[in-house]
């Protein structure tokens, strides 16, 4: 019996084993060593890309100019263009009046009538001594006369003559005084009528029938109050530093609160030419036209007043201010896209805009809103449009 055939089992050769490891490790190294160019090629990239954020992107502007006409807008009081207030020029008691309050009346219509009992008799007792007078001025007279007739019979004296003439010029001045006392009285007699001084509305009655009127306008309210509403004055309160800008001819444009949506054309008028020191501001009188009495006088009005535009004043976008412990400035870009703040001074707040009065020239290149913490000297860059600002941030590469 023959022994049995042996197994053989195929191994590869040692030198095929070799070259497949070297194979592998090759590889491997590949792959490693991509990775690290990778990851270096990233590192690169985003070291770029911070150095590169690290520059503050800014947008830039010149001032502008001559485009500054704004508008002041102020709280005002409305007036009647003419208000009188009516006393009585005697006293009495009121006997009757004709007109209430927001009556439409017309110069001379009579107001209200006061009985006067005691100015009465007071006219009568002028007369009575107008009549006395008279009487004496006419016995005055006829004695004269006669002794000038006996002068020339040489019977009186010439001082006896004198002494007679002239008693009788005392007498007519004597006349002539009580004439005047009872025309004095008679023009009190006649304010016994109160009168509308002009064309208006009765806007105040302070008195009815029975009331104890006393002349004059120490010893009480007025009776009446005519006011003349067809214009009416505004009075505002313009800063000292827009005075030079609100000059009579003004335009200005009134609204009120009792008419939303309505609008009223109004001009400067006149100044008061002085500076109240506890405000600082100036009185200005403006006019508006009330054909339709829609205004009232007395009410609160908002004038807006049409500033003119300064051609030579330079501003720039409120934001473009800095407050700091140095005050206000600017930043603006040189020509080496550096960084020089400037401080400057304001010359009108207009909101949105600051008029400058000094500091910044035409040239200048404004940064419009300055980053936080920048400094004089510091790079930047300039957005090709205002946009790049907002959008500089984004597009960040991502590290491998």
């Amino acid at each position: 019996m023959s022994p049995p055939d042996r197994i053989h089992v195929s191994t590869p050769p040692r030198r095929g084993l070799r070259l497949t490891g070297l194979l592998a490790a090759i590889v491997a190294i590949i792959v490693v060593a991509s990775g690290l160019y990778s990851r270096a090629s990233g590192n690169a990239r985003l070291r770029e890309w911070t150095d590169a954020q690290s520059i503050p992107v800014v947008a830039v502007a010149p001032p502008a100019s001559g485009t500054n006409a704004s508008a002041l807008e102020l709280p005002g009081r409305l007036e009647a263009y003419a208000r009188a207030p009516i006393y009585a020029r005697v006293s009495g008691y009121l006997k009757s009046w004709k007109y209430d309050i927001g009556a439409q009346v017309k110069a001379g219509q009579v107001l209200a009538e006061i009985e006067t009992p005691d100015l009465d008799q007071q006219l009568q007792q002028a007369r009575a001594d107008l009549n006395t007078a008279q009487a004496n001025e006419k016995l005055a007279e006829v004695t004269a006369e006669r002794w000038q007739k006996i002068l020339k019979s040489n019977a009186v004296s010439k001082q006896d003559v004198d002494e007679k003439v002239s008693d009788l010029a005392a007498k007519r001045a004597a006349v002539a005084s009580a004439r005047a006392n009872v025309d004095r009285y008679v023009a009190m007699k006649g304010f016994t009528h109160i009168v509308a001084p002009f064309d208006g509305v009765v806007t105040a009655r302070n008195t009815d029938v029975g009331a104890l009127i006393n002349a004059g306008t120490a010893a009480g309210l007025e009776l009446f109050v005519i006011s003349d509403t067809h214009k009416l004055r505004a009075y505002v309160n313009v800063p000292q530093s827009y005075v030079p800008d609100v000059q009579p001819g003004t335009k200005a444009t009134l609204t009120v609160p009792d008419r939303p949506g309505k609008s009223y054309a109004a001009t400067i008028e006149t100044s008061s030419q002085s500076v109240s020191a506890a405000s600082g501001t100036t009185l200005m009188q403006l006019v508006v036209d009330n054909p339709a009495a829609e205004l009232l006088p007395g009410g609160y009005a908002n004038a807006r007043l049409q500033l003119p535009a300064n051609a030579t004043a330079l501003s720039i976008p409120a934001s473009a201010l800095i407050f700091d412990a140095k005050g206000l400035s600017v930043a603006t870009v040189g020509s080496d896209n550096r960084v020089m703040v400037k401080p400057v001074r304001i010359a009108r707040d207009l909101g949105s805009k600051i008029e400058i009065g000094s500091g910044l020239g035409v040239d200048d290149r404004v940064i419009q809103n300055p980053p936080d913490g920048i400094a004089d000297g510091a790079e930047v860059r300039i957005a090709a449009n205002p946009k790049a600002v907002d959008t500089a941030a984004k597009g960040k590469p991502a590290a491998g």
